[in-house]
């Protein structure tokens, strides 16, 4: 079964961030993540994801409110490091883009451990490319560490959060059509 264990970053930004740009230094938050899967047929670990640095900013009024907010995710990876064999640092940087309106930038680094970590490093470095199950993988795990943390910030400088809220709806008893209910067994 994948299996996917993120804990929550502590919010260590607290009111800090205002209307400005800034930089915090996160080099003691860690957390551990292991991924285990059994579609790829790779057992690997993807633990100690540290956050580096975070530049948020917002680029204008908070009373000045758009009707309509596109908000873009993006993670890369900017750098792999092969430790030996089985082990290999990858630098991040996870950026949630809100247009003309504002942004969210985090910086950070994970190891990862695999039995082909280094051959992953060395296609990493001449091509850019990793095969697609691992960097799924590292992807997925870039965002689980992100975007909490960009939820606070985005609270912090009066953004709307990054990942759509869910909508509660009362009173209605019959779905629409083509709209399908919970399964009861």
């Amino acid at each position: 079964m994948d299996r996917i264990s993120c804990l929550g970053f502590s919010n260590m930004v607290g009111k800090n961030l205002l209307m400005n740009r800034t930089r915090i230094d996160f080099s003691k938050l860690t957390k551990e993540v292991k991924i285990c899967s059994l579609l790829s047929g790779v057992d690997m670990k993807i633990k100690n994801i540290q956050l580096k640095s975070i530049e948020a900013r917002r680029f204008i009024n908070p009373n000045e409110r758009p009707q309509q907010i596109r908000i873009d995710h993006n993670s890369t990876i900017s750098q792999m490091t092969d430790i030996n064999e089985n082990e290999a640092v990858i630098e991040f940087q996870y950026i949630a883009s809100y247009g003309p309106i504002g942004m969210i930038k985090l910086e950070g680094s994970l190891y990862y451990e695999g039995d082909d970590a280094k051959k992953i490093t060395n296609e990493w470095r001449t091509t850019h490319k990793m095969p697609d199950q691992i960097a799924s993988q590292i992807h997925t795990a870039v965002m689980h560490a992100c975007v909490p943390e960009a939820v606070s910030i985005a609270k912090d400088l009066g953004l709307p959060p990054p990942i759509p809220l869910p909508q509660v709806r009362l009173g209605t008893t019959t779905p629409k059509k083509g709209q399908m209910g919970p399964e009861v067994a």
